[in-house]
Formats: structure tokens, sequence, C-alpha cells
């Protein structure tokens, strides 16, 4: 049985706590995200291939789907 992928994800800033409900790209991987609050740019940690998969609820659809396109 094939699990759904999931495409909405809640990011929360490291640095200010804000969180936000985003849809997520299907097929790319994004590498910057504005913090709703304090306008805070936020990049992927290390060895992450987006900013979902570092500050989501949930990896990004790639992931998932056990494929990367960065």
């Amino acid at each position: 049985m094939e699990v759904p992928i999931i495409f909405a994800s809640v990011v929360t800033c490291p640095h200010c706590g804000h969180m936000r409900r985003e849809t997520m790209p299907v097929d790319t991987c994004q590498f910057f995200y504005e913090c709703g609050q304090r306008k805070t740019l936020l990049k992927p940690k290390s060895g992450d291939c987006c900013v979902f998969c570092s500050y989501g609820s949930v990896p990004c659809p790639s992931i998932q789907g056990g494929r990367c396109y960065s």
C-alpha cells in the first residue's frame, strides 16, 4: 500500500518561533524561506535538501516519495 504524500507543512522559524502553514512545491526543493514575522531568511541545514526538511513539520514531497531533486 502506497502512503499518500503530504503537501502541507508548518514551518517554524528557529530564531523567533513564528509558525506558518505552507504548501510545499511538488517537484522542486525550496532553498529559501522568509520568516513571516521577523523577515529572517531561512536556508536548509547542512545535509537537508530544503527548508521544509529543516524547519517544517513534515519533510518535503521529494523526500517523502524517496527522491530528491536538489
